[in-house]
């Protein structure tokens, strides 16, 4: 078994292969974090791995910037973490590789990075200036079935999206061509929708790509019937995609 050592970000979402994951870096931690990933050859990937936080489990505030060692009980690239780090994050999470990472005069980083590849987290090591973590990159499998089910979700993700605008008469017309790639169908679908983080994050961790449409399938459905109920909805709100924060 082949495995890797990266930087790990754990965050409150889940990033999916092939979608963009802009950040606002601002703990000490993390801009040490992109401060190595500079100094990466610019040939060369500058990549780090996103997991997702298991809810209710960031046990310690984290402080903006740096941070002050008398309001942080706890120090550390850990820190916030609890007592065992690893069980605090999922265990499948998302290879980032930073495009742009931009230093402003605070040092401060903006950061643009798109996931690539789904890993399991081995391991863990807090004893540097940020986590890094063991892992194992896991290959997507279609399962039986997936083109059909392909079909079958993008009709449906359709119908949701006519949903979600609907209230408002907001038109969808321009929504960009979609993919038919099952795959790729599967991550874009799982992203888009309105979902908490245990959701897409079982859905990130899907043993195949057939399973990860079926539940998407269902999710839809389920979704669509929710939103059709409601009389209006405050749909620029409900489609907007906020900035992740460290």
């Amino acid at each position: 078994m082949s495995t890797v050592r990266l930087p790990l970000f754990p965050l409150n979402t889940v990033l999916f292969p092939g979608l963009v994951l802009p950040l606002n870096v601002f703990e000490e931690r993390y801009r040490a974090m992109m401060r190595t990933l500079l100094k990466t050859p610019e040939e060369e990937p500058r990549r780090f791995a996103v997991v997702a936080i298991r809810d209710g489990l960031e046990v310690a505030p984290s402080a903006p910037g740096m941070p002050d060692p008398t309001a942080l009980p706890q120090r550390g690239p850990a820190a916030g973490f609890g007592a065992e780090p690893l069980r605090t994050f999922h265990t499948v999470g998302c290879v980032a590789d930073a495009a742009t990472i931009r230093e402003r005069p605070d040092g401060t980083f903006e950061v643009l990075a798109t996931g690539t590849t789904r890993v399991r987290l081995l391991s863990m090591n807090t004893s540097g200036a940020f986590l890094t973590g063991e892992l194992e990159e896991l290959e997507e499998q279609p399962g039986d079935g997936a083109g059909a089910l392909a079909e079958g979700v993008l009709r449906a993700f359709r119908q949701y999206q006519r949903r979600l605008a609907g209230a408002r008469e907001r038109s969808v017309a321009g929504t960009p061509e979609l993919p038919d790639e099952p795959s790729v169908v599967s991550y874009l679908v799982a992203a888009a929708m309105m979902l908490d983080t245990p959701a897409k994050q079982r859905l990130l961790q899907a043993p195949d790509t057939a399973s990860r449409l079926r539940d998407e399938l269902k999710l839809l459905r389920s979704e669509t019937a929710v939103i059709r109920s409601l009389p209006s909805l405050p749909a620029a709100e409900l489609t907007r995609g906020p900035t992740s924060l460290n």
